[in-house]
């Protein structure tokens, strides 16, 4: 393979031989501009050729990282994600990295460009950026790295320059839970709600909020007193309404329900049946339990909002609709409920992400097992030194 450079006014043009086509006969050239001295630019052809020889040669492209992001978000993420985990990764790319990064062409993006904006977007006092958490960094993160893994599979980049970049630690957020009196406020408050009955069996059963938006007649068994866990209800920019199974097999679950809760959803149902029938309308199975009058999917941001006046009203700083599954387990672990039974509850993968979790609010635990071990070894040495007792008198 043979190459050679030629002078282009302020530049230099980078010209390499690939050879004849096989069947057209037709002369194939690989054409590179660079700025320099020839040196630079000999320096640049024995490297070309090297790429060119290795495999590993990518063609130069004008486009920028936003551009990229962009395509990659159509072409990629879009036909092989879940939506709500496209819209995810549309809202970091247009709020987080085309305003900051995408300026920047693709092929000249370096590890340094990356670094300085995650410095600037978790400093507070940063003119430009508003503070970031450290969770929104690492995602941010997270989802450039994976577009520009596909930049470097699409042969559009040698390397990925993420990979040089170290992400800013995981800031683990102080918990947020209701104490007894708390709740029983909150859920007094929440009376006056529309979403008075989804308040309630967010506290009772630790549901996450796409959860019970999702959950149909069908999915309750209000004579076993317990419901199942099979789909969520989600909104998505561009789509409406969307229904999907839960991401883990063990958020697929069943969850035993307190009496207090089974007299409000027979109520609730009741009251649904007579609403229907006055709109001429007829009741079904599939019909969701926590609806609009007509049966109708109620809108996620709504039951937040509406979560948020109340809080607010109570004084509740810090407190979020999420937290109230927080507070169930919470409440259920200071109980004495079994962390087993708290983690099936909650849908967790595993026992130990509900005690990393919650291990706070288990005082005295370990000590509790060091007694309980040391009872278990000396209850059969005292049993002994009892019958020997009794066997000398």
């Amino acid at each position: 393979m043979r190459g050679h450079i030629r002078k282009r006014g302020n530049s230099w043009a980078i010209v390499v031989e690939l050879g004849r086509d096989p069947v057209t006969k037709k002369r194939h050239q690989q054409w590179q501009s660079i700025k320099g001295t020839k040196k630079d630019a000999e320096r640049e052809l024995t490297a070309m050729l090297s790429q060119i020889e290795n495999g590993n040669y990518v063609k130069p492209q004008s486009v920028s990282l936003g551009e990229f992001l962009n395509q990659w978000l159509e072409n990629y993420v879009v036909p092989n994600t879940s939506p709500r985990t496209a819209e995810g990764y549309r809202i970091i790319v247009q709020r987080h990295l085309i305003p900051n990064l995408g300026i920047i062409p693709l092929r000249k993006l370096e590890p340094v460009h990356i670094q300085t904006y995650y410095a600037q977007a978790i400093d507070i006092d940063s003119d430009s950026i508003k503070g970031l958490s450290s969770s929104t960094v690492v995602n941010i993160h997270r989802v450039l790295s994976e577009a520009l893994t596909h930049a470097v599979k699409w042969q559009m980049l040698i390397r990925n320059p993420a990979l040089a970049v170290d992400p800013p630690r995981r800031r683990q957020k102080e918990m947020v839970t209701l104490t007894e009196e708390q709740a029983r406020e909150l859920l007094e408050e929440a009376a006056r709600s529309p979403h008075r009955d989804i308040f309630i069996a967010a506290l009772y059963t630790g549901m996450r909020r796409g959860e019970l938006l999702g959950l149909r007649w069908k999915d309750v068994d209000l004579d076993l007193a317990q419901l199942s866990v099979v789909q969520t209800l989600h909104r998505m920019s561009g789509i409406g309404f969307v229904f999907r199974q839960p991401k883990t097999s063990r958020s697929r679950r069943s969850i035993a329900l307190p009496p207090s809760v089974c007299v409000m959803l027979r109520q609730l149902r009741e009251r649904q049946v007579v609403e229907r029938l006055l709109q001429g309308l007829e009741s079904h199975d599939d019909d969701l339990v926590f609806c609009h009058h007509d049966g109708s999917p109620i809108d996620p941001s709504s039951v937040t909002h509406s979560f948020k006046r109340i809080v607010r009203k109570l004084g509740l700083v810090g407190v979020r609709l999420h937290d109230l599954r927080h507070t169930h387990a919470s409440l259920m672990l200071k109980q004495g409920i079994h962390p087993k039974i708290v983690s099936e509850r909650l849908g967790h993968s595993n026992i130990g992400i509900t005690l990393d979790t919650y291990s706070h609010v288990m005082p005295g635990l370990q000590e509790a097992a060091a007694l309980r071990f040391e009872e278990a070894l000396q209850e059969p040495s005292e049993t002994v030194a009892q019958q020997r007792q009794g066997y000398t008198l």
